[in-house]
């Protein structure tokens, strides 16, 4: 019996996956191997000898201990991608406030309370709604930084709205390649995108490459009066720089879904309370996808979508109730195989089929053998120096 953890309100529908004669799972669950959560701040005391894996229910992993995951050996999911349509569609509602004097002109609608004669009311409306105009954003042209999931979706979202789309991208997958449209002019260098687009949405994760990449240097670079949409993450724009830009007009509008106090009343700024994602779709999507990839995991050993461990997937031998399979993760140092192998040679046990792969400091291996190991060929093997965990599937 598979034992998993919940934290939050995960969706039924993802809850749904885990056949209930083989797995429990529950907020009160003691001992188990794997934790499903969606915001929930997991405290790094979490991380015990019995966990195998963490997934979250959304795109970042802020709230996840990934470092201790990994230094222990537990596998950290995400599920990018699960929740591109929802940002997507309130990155269309972002552009579309910036640019028509929509929140202003529903506020003095909403505040002419003490007007009951419908015919003075219209008249009102008709004299006054010129002090809303706005413009169309068909024509204009988006700067789109970070072209995955999320990005690629905005790009085709902008071109169907008759924008001009140009992208920036320097680590851009193969996979990510295919999904972007033909009509998404590549450009190599950031200050010439920013400096070339009416408005420029942000699409990245937050790492040290990224944090307040959208700086002093980068708002100097911008044309006047230009649009910032910021539905990735807040820390990857530089408050200060950015407060600098509004005030002088280098940045028109400033759209996000990350609110902060001092930005408060500021009519050059549209803030949302972090609703990117907060669809029921995209939640019942994040939480099936966490799911499918954490019972893949603990019944397979394979790994799709993780941000510590290497994506690997190693197909069960059609004889698969006859063979046991291994799943060892160690430290990214030479010569670690040869020595697992070697313990299995000793032993006499022949191995079917088997898989390596290893991402920055960590591998991971997954070995089917003919027979069951016995219990001192696993302990010879976790008592391998560098080897992290030792798990029979």
């Amino acid at each position: 019996m598979h034992k998993i953890q919940t934290f939050n309100a995960i969706s039924d529908k993802g809850l749904d996956r885990f056949p209930r004669d083989l797995y429990e799972v529950g907020a009160e669950t003691d001992n188990a191997e794997a934790i499903l959560l969606r915001s929930h701040k997991l405290d790094p005391s979490s991380v015990t000898g019995d966990l195998k894996a963490v997934a979250r229910a959304g795109a970042g992993v802020n709230n996840v201990p990934v470092a201790e995951c990994t230094e222990k050996g537990v596998v950290v999911f995400n599920t990018p991608g699960a929740n591109a349509n929802a940002v997507k569609e309130l990155v269309l509602c972002g552009l579309l406030l910036a640019s028509r004097g929509i929140i202003p002109g529903i506020g003095f609608a909403s505040s002419q309370t003490s007007i009951s004669n419908y015919g003075e009311f219209s008249k009102l409306m008709e004299t006054e709604k010129k002090k809303f105009k706005g413009n169309e954003i068909a024509g204009k042209t988006l700067g789109v930084i970070g072209l995955g999931s999320i990005g690629s979706l905005v790009a085709d979202m902008a071109i169907k709205m008759g924008m001009n789309v140009q992208g920036f991208d320097p680590a851009l997958s193969v996979e990510a390649a295919w999904r972007l449209p033909s009509q998404v002019k590549r450009i190599e260098n950031l200050n010439s995108l920013v400096g070339s687009s009416n408005f420029i949405s942000l699409h990245l994760p937050v790492l040290d490459s990224t944090r307040q990449l959208i700086d002093t240097s980068m708002f100097a670079s911008m044309r006047q009066g230009t649009c910032l949409l910021n539905f990735a993450r807040d820390e990857i724009v530089d408050t200060e720089a950015l407060t600098a830009a509004l005030d002088s007009g280098k940045v028109g509008k400033y759209v996000c879904d990350f609110p902060r106090p001092e930005f408060q009343g500021r009519e050059n700024v549209i803030s949302m309370p972090h609703i990117g994602a907060s669809t029921a779709e995209a939640e019942e999507n994040c939480a099936m996808m966490a799911a499918d990839q954490l019972r893949d995991f603990l019944e397979n050993g394979n790994i799709t979508n993780s941000v510590n461990f290497p994506n690997l997937h190693l197909e069960r031998d059609a004889n698969a109730e006859r063979c046991t399979r291994l799943a060892i993760s160690n430290k990214n140092v030479p010569k670690m195989l040869g020595q697992i192998l070697s313990v299995l040679a000793d032993q006499n046990i022949n191995v079917i089929d088997m898989l390596n792969k290893s991402r920055e400091e960590v591998a991971y291996n997954l070995i089917d053998l003919e027979s069951e190991p016995s219990d001192s060929a696993l302990e010879a093997i976790a008592n391998i120096d560098d080897v992290i965990k030792v798990t029979v599937i």
